[in-house]
Order: structure tokens, then C-alpha cells, then sequence
């Protein structure tokens, strides 16, 4: 069920009358040159420290200084130690991955395969890099057992200077973070921060579930900013359409929220529960469930999804170790003339077939959609998937450092057929 609330607030002082908790430390600032902190009126028990280097942050244009760094030279084998894994994940038009390791961050280019550029720190983890398409801004968490930046701190990092020009500060680690060429979106455990790329000022914050995977995605559209996230009950997810100052929350599950994806042109999203049976796919707008697909009869824990660019196709990921691919049954452009279907009650999955009259009787998988196409891993392992440039074709990365680019027949289904295996963190090796 998907009900309206009050929108946003565009003011960047979402509360304005009222006070800082008193019972919260003093923030102490670190500047090198004089910066604006957030606004002191807006209470936030999470956020303490804002630091910005030198002039503010332009607007970062992915079309303006490109990545192009040389690779170090090559590690001597007394040096060549393997990293071990600790993030991954695509940039925002899935042509490159980035890979956060326990001595720095590795940045990839998927077809053709190869390594764009490394940065090794000295004994330090970096366990998230949030990549913004191509250009030569990233941001950088600490992680692993060692971190190089504290896990807490969201450094934003210029490759081009290879040094953070800015950072920004919580008392409570952080999960994630999502880069468009406006906005920084910063993860929390309870909270999600929205801030301005230009000056990093707080306008907008969000209360959540408990969320420690720090799910959240963001469109990426020019001037129609859409932010999803899980709401503030199980199962429950939020929209904000930001343009149209409109919140949005879809009771999508009964279950807790695993993992959430939207289409390019934001008017999709995909969500996955704990469970990892079912996958349901709505509109964004509002809240229409439109298709709903089965990945399997077994629990599993979902690791990703991920729509084609044209939305004809959604892939999903989980440790059981395949890779499937579905075809989305979304007419969007006749969307206007077609009755609309409520959200389904998060208990009862959508019934699809012509045996749905009976579906109290026969068990839910005899009504479910299921995939296409499907590629075997081993099971276990974690993966993240996205759809290749070419036509009909898979990246699928994971966590033990496998990279495959399989390609799938959209009329036979059936197994993918693998185009390429590679070890990325040993490159001569070839799986």
C-alpha cells in the first residue's frame, strides 16, 4: 500500500525552531580555511564535524577531467601481496567498478576489461568508494581492521590532487554514500543526510529503520532528483521526489527491506525482503506494484538488483550463487490508460498465471514469474551484477575478486553463455 506524506522541506533548515540538544559535545571543526558549518539550529546527534578545503567543491561534471592516471609501477614479488576485499561497486552508468581493499582502492574499467588505476595506502582499509561516473571525484570511507580514514568520516577525495579537499564527520560509522553531480547522500544506521555538493551543507535528513547494509539509491537525472530508501517500518519503503516536494511510502514486504535498485530514468524501483524469494517491482510515482518475480522457493540473502538501461530486464543476485535475469512485463507508456494495481498485501505475492483462481490451494511458486536466463557462480560468495553496454549482455562482479561478462539469449533463456573470466585482483589469472 502506498500512501503520500508531507513533502520535504526545499529550505536547507528543515528545523528551524528547533534547538541542539544539549546533551551533545561540542563539535570541534578542523578547517584549514574558514568554512560554513551545517546550520547549529538543525538537531542532528549523528553529525559533528564539516571541513572544507580550499575553494568550494564546482559542480562536478563527469565529462570534465576525466580519470586517466598511470598504473604504478609493478609491485616486486616480495610486495605482491593479495589485498583482500572489502567493497564493491559500479559507478553510475555501470561502466566501471570500484573495489575498496585493506590497502587502498582499485578503480576498473568493465568492457573492455582492465584496470584503470590503483591507490595503495600504508596499512590502511578502505571499505567504501563511491565513484561519480568518471570524474576525478570520489568518496572514501575507512574500513577493515585497520582503516585508513576513520570509519566514521565521509572523505571526499580528487584524484586529480590525490589528496581529500574535504571531509564530513558523525559520531556513528558510516554505511554508505551516493554521489550525483548536485548531492552527497550520507548513510547512517538510523539516518540518511542529504547534502549540497557545492558547499556540502546539510538540506535534508531522514529518519529509517535500523539500516546496517546503508541501503539507499539515487537518481541521477539532471534537475529530478528521486532519493529511496527503507521508510520508517519493516518492509516499508520511502520516495522522495524531491522536484515535487512529495514523499512517497511502499509497504513493499512483510519482511525486512535487503536490497533496493532503480531504473535510470528513476521511474522504477526494485525491492528485495530478507526472505530473498521475491522480488516486486514498482512505480516510483506512485506506488503501483507492476510486476512481481520469483527468484527462488528457499531463503536467500539478496546481494543486488539491477535494471537494463532500456527496462526491459532485471537482474538479481544472492549467495546461492546464480545469477538471474527476468523479463519486466511494463508497458510504461500505456501506463495512463490501464487501471492501476494496488500494492499487494505484503503476505500474498502477486499471482500472475491462469492457476491463480487457485493459488490458496497450490503452493506459491506455481504462480510466480520466473527467470530467464541464469548464470552459476559458487555459492556463498557475494556478487553484484549490472547489465553490460553491449546488447543482452551481464558484469557480475564479486567478493573472492571474480569478474564474468556473460551474454543471455532474450528469446531461448536458459544458461548464460560466459564471455569472460577474470581474476581482478591476481590479472594473469584467468578463472
Amino acid at each position: 500500500m502506498a500512501a503520500d506524506s508531507t513533502p520535504p522541506s526545499p529550505d536547507p533548515n528543515p528545523n528551524p525552531s528547533s534547538d541542539p540538544d544539549p546533551s551533545l559535545e561540542e563539535p570541534q571543526t578542523k578547517t584549514e580555511e574558514p568554512s560554513t558549518a551545517p546550520d547549529p539550529q538543525i538537531p542532528d546527534e549523528d553529525e559533528i564535524v564539516y571541513r572544507r578545503d580550499s575553494a568550494p567543491l564546482e559542480n562536478p561534471n563527469p565529462t570534465l577531467q576525466p580519470i586517466q592516471i598511470p598504473l604504478p609501477p609493478p609491485l616486486t614479488p616480495a610486495a605482491a601481496v593479495v589485498p583482500s576485499l572489502l567493497h564493491l561497486s559500479f559507478n553510475q552508468d555501470h561502466g566501471c567498478f570500484a573495489a575498496g581493499t585493506d590497502g587502498g582502492f582499485r578503480i576498473y574499467n568493465c568492457d573492455p576489461f582492465r584496470e584503470i588505476f590503483r591507490r595503495d595506502f600504508d596499512g590502511g582499509g578502505i571499505g567504501a568508494v563511491e565513484m561519480l561516473f568518471r570524474c576525478n571525484i570520489l568518496a572514501l570511507v575507512g574500513g577493515g581492521s585497520q582503516p585508513y580514514f576513520p570509519p566514521n568520516k565521509v572523505m571526499i577525495w580528487d584524484d586529480n590532487q590525490s589528496r581529500c579537499i574535504g571531509e564530513l564527520s558523525f559520531r556513528a560509522e558510516v554505511r554508505a554514500v551516493r554521489l550525483r553531480r548536485d548531492r552527497i547522500v550520507v548513510v547512517l544506521d538510523h539516518r540518511i543526510l542529504v547534502y549540497n555538493f557545492s558547499d556540502l551543507k546539510l538540506v535534508h535528513q531522514i529518519e529509517t529503520v535500523p539500516n546496517p547494509k546503508g541501503l539507499c539509491v539515487l537518481s541521477q537525472q539532471q534537475g529530478s532528483l528521486v532519493l529511496v530508501c527503507p521508510g520508517g517500518q519493516k518492509g516499508q519503503v520511502r520516495v522522495e521526489h524531491y522536484g515535487a516536494r512529495r514523499t512517497k511510502f511502499i509497504m513493499a514486504h512483510d519482511s525486512r527491506i535487503a536490497c533496493i535498485a532503480m531504473s535510470q530514468d528513476a521511474r522504477l524501483i526494485a525491492t528485495a525482503s530478507t526472505k530473498g524469494t521475491l522480488v516486486r517491482i514498482f512505480s516510483t510515482s506512485d506506488g503501483t506494484l507492476l510486476q512481481e518475480v520469483r527468484r527462488g522457493a528457499d531463503r536467500a540473502e539478496i546481494c543486488s538488483l539491477a535494471f537494463s538501461a532500456n527496462m526491459q530486464w532485471l537482474a538479481v543476485s544472492s549467495d546461492k550463487g546464480t545469477v538471474h535475469v527476468f523479463s519486466l512485463k511494463i508497458n510504461l507508456g500505456s501506463a495512463a490508460n490501464d487501471a492501476p494495481r494496488p500494492a499487494p498485501d505484503p503476505d500474498v505475492p502477486h499471482a500472475s498465471s491462469s492457476l491463480s483462481f487457485i493459488k490458496g490451494v497450490l503452493p506459491k511458486y506455481f504462480h510466480s514469474e520466473w527467470s530467464v536466463a541464469q548464470f552459476r557462480l559458487r555459492e556463498g560468495s557475494q556478487y553484484v551484477v549490472a547489465f553490460g553496454h553491449q546488447k543482452n549482455t551481464v558484469v557480475i562482479v564479486g567478493m573472492d575478486g571474480s569478474f564474468y561478462r556473460c551474454q543471455f539469449d532474450p528469446v531461448a533463456g536458459g544458461e548464460m553463455k560466459q564471455l569472460e573470466c577474470y581474476n581482478f585482483l591476481k590479472p594473469d589469472d584467468v578463472l
